[in-house]
């Protein structure tokens, strides 16, 4: 077993270096500016994108990297279309399933991880299950969030009644503290900042979400499935049920390959180094990579995959 690992790691590491050895002095000589769109304050999209952004400003020298804050995966979708990001951090079912979204044009660099949606409460308040959110202010997330996105489908499948609120992830945990917030939904990776702070000084609890699961994951899409946060996720709270979809780093088609293969071998390469300060990015890893759903790769990211693959 020692022996299988250290050769899937060396051949990791060959076919990085085979890359980098490939390509031009300067990969992407013709790029100027890469940016990388990612999420808002508090977010597990922002930490990881930001990683990521780090990591490539080492990969691709002479190109500038920026990474830039957003309301996360609808609007990334929209900077993507109009040419306003290059790569972009995207939940799958609002890349598949958006209405005033599109994909031409866009294809993946790789699956990253899983996000979870939270309902969040205080601990001493009276919502105790989904059904108790009836006439309570709620904040869904951000507009353009993909938490707004994945609270729509839930409203729908459900009937459910509330007051929505539009706060990102920090805003949401903020109001929630001071009082003027009922509750709040996120969809994010686990752990997630926004949470592990607002659970330092305020007593919350999650609520369960089983049944509002099941509903999501009979969507014909297929892009939902039932999943608990573990225990010690955060802190004392307990193990809760709720949902999952996947999350996918996005490229333009019009990038060349070579940075996207350089991009690619980045990301997943250097995962361990992103999961240092970030739990979350210890679920990326190769053999998932290429689950992409109905988004194909990215032709420089599917060169990588096949040389790791050999």
């Amino acid at each position: 077993m020692v022996s299988r690992q250290l050769s899937r790691r060396a051949l990791i590491a060959a076919a990085g270096a085979g890359l980098l050895a490939g390509c031009t002095a300067r990969p992407g000589s013709e790029l100027r500016e890469l940016v990388l769109a990612t999420g808002p304050d508090g977010a597990v999209f922002q930490k990881i994108g930001g990683a990521i952004a780090t990591l490539l400003a080492r990969a691709l020298p002479g190109v500038t990297i920026r990474a830039r804050p957003s309301s996360a995966s609808v609007e990334n979708l929209h900077l993507l279309n109009r040419g306003e990001a290059q790569l972009a951090l995207s939940s799958l079912d609002a890349i598949s399933e958006h209405p005033n979204t599109s994909i031409h044009g866009i294809s993946a660099v790789g699956r990253l991880y899983d996000s979870f949606l939270h309902l969040v409460v205080p601990a001493g308040g009276p919502i105790r299950r989904f059904d108790d959110l009836a006439g309570k202010r709620v904040s869904v997330g951000a507009g353009g969030s993909g938490t707004e996105f994945i609270v729509a489908n839930l409203r729908r499948v459900t009937g459910a009644s509330f007051t929505p609120v539009l706060f990102n992830q920090q805003e949401s945990a903020l109001a929630l503290a001071r009082g003027s917030l009922d509750a709040f939904f996120t969809l994010t990776g686990i752990p997630t900042p926004a949470i592990t702070d607002l659970e330092q000084h305020t007593n919350i609890r999650l609520v369960p979400l089983v049944a509002q699961a099941q509903a999501l994951a009979r969507l014909p899409s297929g892009y939902y499935l039932p999943a608990t946060i573990p225990a010690t996720t955060y802190g004392a709270i307990p193990p809760c049920p709720t949902v999952v979809t996947p999350n996918l780093l996005l490229a333009r088609d019009d990038v060349p390959d070579d940075v996207v293969e350089i991009v690619t071998r980045t990301v997943f390469v250097e995962a361990p180094t992103i999961a240092a300060d970030r739990p979350e990015a210890r679920r990326i890893n190769i053999r998932t990579g290429i689950s992409t759903g109905p988004i194909p790769l990215h032709s420089g990211a599917a060169r990588w995959f096949r040389a790791v693959k050999g």
